[in-house]
């Protein structure tokens, strides 16, 4: 039987596979020790892994017993069963990870070398791993764009300090005899509690270092376009596979999981990007979200780079005889591989002043009455910051901000003051910060997002630094409120963005006015203008897009459901064009304020807080909050709601919710909405005294334009671009009255789209301006600039893009290249 997972997948449109055998194996630890080469582009090093038998190995046990098959898994794209592995024609049949070649390592020969490129070794390879290769176990790693080299078994035994582990008396179980007395110690190793963790880290850190196991040491192993597979001569059983490994490898230099390029000020740096395929470019790992586990990382780079990575600890370089300096982090909080973040170059720190302590206004407080107090940690053991006084009353957490050279000042000035108050009200709301530390570092221009959010770093663009705070201070609030919802409460099936995107923008706005300390009103206005904007860019997407991106909840009753062994895919995910949809968080932001409408905002928010001391540290799906809410506010199946409506209604339909359709901009009245009305018409008052008809210019009366928010301006800016015409003399007076060119990016990108469809060539350096310094918002001007075929306007986005091209996120390239070509 064939290996066709590959078969039915574009790489450039289609599903992302999850290939890792995570029901048979979970990995709980990984040991990274990594250098990075800037002149080759490479990060070259090893991980350690350390595995537990996963809840499927006894199934696979008493299959592998007895005369059944290795256990299949399902093909979620075909339908059909496919074997975790097979011969080497099968799985040459699917390519390897040049489009072609199988990549076959085998054991007794140590470390692959270049020259055994030839068919008499290749051969051996594949004969090598054929023998036995339908009856032994197999380990499968999610994996792609690697040099694998070698993979060995670590002899845990070796190491002494695993003797304060010791064997235990009493009786050893089935599981521990199959594995033998390494197995056992592994084990024990794992299951250190938490009260105990620097000397489990540090028994894991010698272990790392441990000796290959003598004699049956080297295992073997082959690569396919998305995975590593591995296994040992005659091992049947995930039982008496090695529960430790070490992978040599190095990265590839075209690899999707990291980036390399330049900063604003020229120096080379590297750093996870945020991509599809996630950290599988970068290290060999278990993807799916549900293998949760720790890890260390030690980072050699050139001693004048900084390294920031996802760990708790405020790593401090030391620098070794090689002239490259080590970095030494660590994570104890269980979180899923794809979490993983590092970003290495000539980042430079922005210093603070000194440091206030804030305080939570008791105004600000969440109404809890009548709702349960809060309950134990259900979590596994890790050392959690929520049971502890001291965290409880953290309100704002230690942070630092990065950015390179030429940026450092106005980071310094527009982030360094927004942070207590962003920090501390999410404190307000959702309660224990969840993770001890925060780095925020400006990423080089090619960045494809206005920010992404990883444990213990944020990376933002170096667009939010435009304009006044506004655009920056609803950002952090954003990626602040992703310490929650998306990292300490993670999705358990990917397809379920909106449980991170949508509980993030609504928490945006709530942290947001908070920080800005506005009265009732002014909050309440201020959100409701939020909301018609939100309104209009989820309509606009929804007529654009296809029906079968638009479903929150694509599985819908099979949400969650992963294949026997653990394999699944993630459906779109290597679509380019869905990383610049918003729908997952528009959709689900609305749906959360219907629920908080039926509710009370209040309560609400105090759910919120229950539901995170509940959940965090575990996985959930859309079914766990919503159950929840029920139980918890029976008065919403009073007023006729139910989770059967909320599911068929929000999250299994594509378009727009008929609750939500109903309302439509009614809903969103305001006061600031009103003061934009009265502006509009003075404009096109304005463009009719001014119009380009009129033979003789008569000169009306002087306009008093009013002063308008950031988000005012963009709305008046959308509600001029529905106006079929505007005069040279309106577009000129529009950018100085509002001084546009000063104003944050959400401004400047409606008035860029003003500017191409009234062909205003004296503006077009804005338009060019903004797409090689906004690259994060500037894909779909492109789409712009080619739409009306006007020839200086294609010239002017194929000019852009050959400039940017090479600094492009791969994603944004490969979408601009279909509109321009």
């Amino acid at each position: 039987m064939d290996l066709d997972l590959d078969q039915d997948l574009d790489p450039s449109k289609d599903d992302l596979p999850l290939r890792a055998n995570t029901s048979h194996m979970l990995v709980r630890h990984y040991v990274l020790d990594l250098m990075v080469h800037f002149e080759t582009e490479v990060i070259s090093g090893s991980v350690v892994l350390f595995l537990e038998t996963g809840k499927g190995a006894a199934r696979f046990c008493r299959a592998e017993l007895g005369t059944q098959p290795s256990p299949a898994f399902t093909n979620h794209t075909s339908g059909m069963e496919c074997p975790a592995f097979d011969s080497a024609s099968e799985v040459e049949a699917c390519g390897g990870m040049t489009g072609g070649t199988l990549d076959k390592g085998c054991c007794h020969g140590g470390m692959q070398s270049s020259t055994e490129a030839d068919g008499g070794a290749q051969s051996s390879k594949e004969e090598a791993w054929e023998v036995g290769a339908h009856s032994d176990f197999v380990l499968v790693l999610d994996c792609c764009d690697l040099a694998v080299e070698r993979v060995e078994e670590v002899d845990v035994a070796s190491v002494p300090g695993m003797g304060v582990l010791g064997v235990g008396g009493g009786e050893i179980s089935f599981d521990w005899q199959m594995g033998g007395s390494s197995t056992y110690l592994i084990h024990r190793l794992v299951s250190m509690p938490s009260s105990q963790w620097e000397l489990q880290h540090d028994l894991y850190s010698q272990c790392s270092r441990a000796p290959t196991l003598p004699g049956e040491g080297d295992l073997l192993f082959c690569t396919d376009r998305w995975s590593l597979q591995i296994r040992k001569k005659g091992v049947q059983t995930p039982q008496a596979f090695p529960h430790a490994l070490r992978i040599w490898y190095q990265t590839k230099p075209e690899g999707a999981s990291v980036r390399w390029t330049r900063d604003q000020s020229g120096r080379p740096c590297v750093y996870t990007s945020g991509s599809p395929i996630n950290n599988r470019a970068l290290f060999p790992c278990q993807e799916p979200p549900v293998a949760m586990s720790t890890w260390q990382a030690r980072v050699r780079a050139p001693s004048d780079c900084v390294v920031l990575l996802s760990g708790e600890n405020e790593a401090r370089p030391d620098l070794e005889k090689t002239g490259f300096s080590r970095w030494d982090y660590h994570v104890t909080m269980p979180m899923p591989a794809s979490t993983f973040t590092i970003a290495v170059g000539h980042w430079v720190e922005a210093k603070a002043p000194p440091a206030s302590t804030a305080e939570t206004d008791p105004d600000t407080a969440t109404e809890t009455e009548g709702l349960t107090e809060p309950q134990p940690c259900c979590h596994v053991d890790y050392p959690c910051r929520f049971p502890l006084g001291a965290a409880q009353a953290q309100a704002v957490i230690p942070h630092r901000v990065f950015a390179p050279s030429c940026l450092l000042q106005r980071a310094a000035v527009t982030l360094l003051p927004l942070l207590p108050p962003c920090l501390a009200a999410a404190h307000t709301i959702l309660g224990v910060h969840p993770f001890p530390r925060l780095d925020v570092l400006i990423v080089p221009p090619g960045f494809s997002s206005l920010g992404m959010a990883s444990p213990h770093v944020m990376f933002l663009s170096q667009t939010v630094l435009s304009g006044e705070r506004h655009l920056s201070g609803s950002r952090l609030c954003h990626e602040i409120a992703h310490a929650w919802f998306g990292l300490a409460i993670g999705a358990r099936d990917w397809t379920e963005e909106w449980i991170s995107e949508g509980f993030a923008t609504y928490l945006e706005d709530v942290f947001w006015v908070r920080a800005q300390q506005l009265s009732s009103q002014e909050a309440e206005d201020q959100c409701k203008l939020k909301a018609l904007l939100r309104w209009r860019r989820l309509r606009d997407e929804l007529q654009n897009s296809e029906e079968e991106l638009q479903i929150l909840r694509p599985n819908k009753e099979s949400t969650g459901e992963v294949s026997e062994s653990g394999a699944s895919v993630v459906k779109h995910a290597l679509n380019p064009g869905k990383s610049f949809m918003q729908v997952h968080y528009l959709k689900g932001y609305f749906l959360l304020k219907f629920l908080a409408n039926k509710i009370g905002e209040k309560q609400f928010l105090s759910f919120f807080h229950l539901f995170v001391h509940k959940y965090h540290g575990q996985l959930i799906l859309s079914q766990d909050f919503l159950r929840m809410l029920f139980g918890h506010f029976p008065e919403l199946q009073r007023q006729g709601l139910t989770l059967e409506a909320v599911y068929a209604d929000w999250l299994d339909q594509p378009g727009i919710p008929e609750t939500l359709l109903r309302g439509g901009e009614a809903c969103f009245q305001s006061s600031l909405l009103e003061e934009v009305k009265e502006e509009l018409v003075k404009w096109i008052h304005f463009g009719g005294c001014h119009g380009k008809s009129r033979k003789r210019k008569r000169v009306g009366p002087k306009v008093n334009f009013r002063e308008l928010t950031p988000d005012q301006l963009v709305l008046l800016l959308e509600l001029l671009l529905e106006e079929e015409e505007l005069s040279v003399t309106s577009l000129r007076m529009l950018e100085k009255t509002y001084g546009l060119q000063g104003q944050d990016a959400e401004v400047r990108h409606r008035w860029c789209e003003l500017v191409v469809k009234h062909k205003h060539a004296a503006a077009y350096r804005d338009v060019e301006r903004f797409l090689m310094q906004d690259q994060a918002m500037g894909v779909y001007l492109y789409g712009e600039l080619m739409l009306h075929e006007d020839a200086r306007q294609q010239a002017l986005a194929r000019r852009c893009f050959a400039r940017a091209r090479e600094d492009m996120d791969p994603a944004a390239h490969a979408v601009v290249e279909e509109m321009i070509l």
